[in-house]
């Protein structure tokens, strides 16, 4: 926790100026593979931020009917202030998972963005290195040709890069040890200072 606090400070006191900032349309982007946590830990957490006020993005939620999905959801990523990124089993099977979190890492690093990668049932270790099902999913992207070798790398870059943040890791599959987790984030409106999810479970 000291860690990622530190972390948030730093990026907090790198920001822009308030008068250069862009403008927000969302606190929070989630980053999720639907088909691992969408109709449970995700849900809870989106319900959980959402009572206690504050913005969040959740993809079945918030687009409008009729746009062009990707480019939507990179936009969306682009106008959010924090992201938080559930990292399952299954997330790198998903083309747009890693789209999504390219897009993610690459705010982080040209506007800022704090990244809030929670471990799903997975080790931070299988993330940065592509090991157990990350490296399974990987072998299969390699062999796609739709898969650029470009896009490949970037993936493994993502993957890398948010493997190597301090984050929550989450293992009973309801998740009830959350209680007590606490996600400080520096530097923001005062219903985002300081995070209680209670129980998500």
């Amino acid at each position: 926790m000291a860690t990622q606090a530190a972390s948030a400070s730093s990026s907090s006191s790198s920001s822009p100026s308030p008068s250069s900032s862009p403008r927000w349309n969302y606190d929070v982007f989630l980053s999720f593979r639907g088909d691992d946590t969408r109709n449970c830990f995700t849900d809870h957490l989106y319900d959980a931020l959402e009572q206690r006020g504050i913005n969040t993005f959740k993809d079945d939620e918030k687009l409008e009917r009729g746009k062009v999905i990707s480019l939507e959801l990179l936009k969306v990523i682009e106008k959010s202030q924090f992201a938080i990124t559930v990292l399952s089993k299954n997330y790198a099977t998903s083309k747009w998972c890693l789209i999504e979190l390219a897009k993610i890492i690459e705010c982080k690093k040209k506007m800022q963005m704090i990244v809030l990668p929670i471990f799903y049932h997975v080790e931070p270790c299988e993330v940065q290195h592509q090991t157990g099902t990350f490296g399974e999913a990987f072998a299969k992207h390699e062999k796609d040709r739709k898969a650029s070798i470009e896009d490949v790398q970037t993936w493994k870059d993502a993957l890398r890069e948010v493997g190597n943040i301090s984050g929550w890791h989450v293992h009973n599959r309801y998740a009830r040890h959350l209680r007590g987790l606490a996600v400080w984030m520096e530097d923001v409106p005062p219903h985002l200072n300081f995070v209680t999810l209670a129980d998500t479970g």
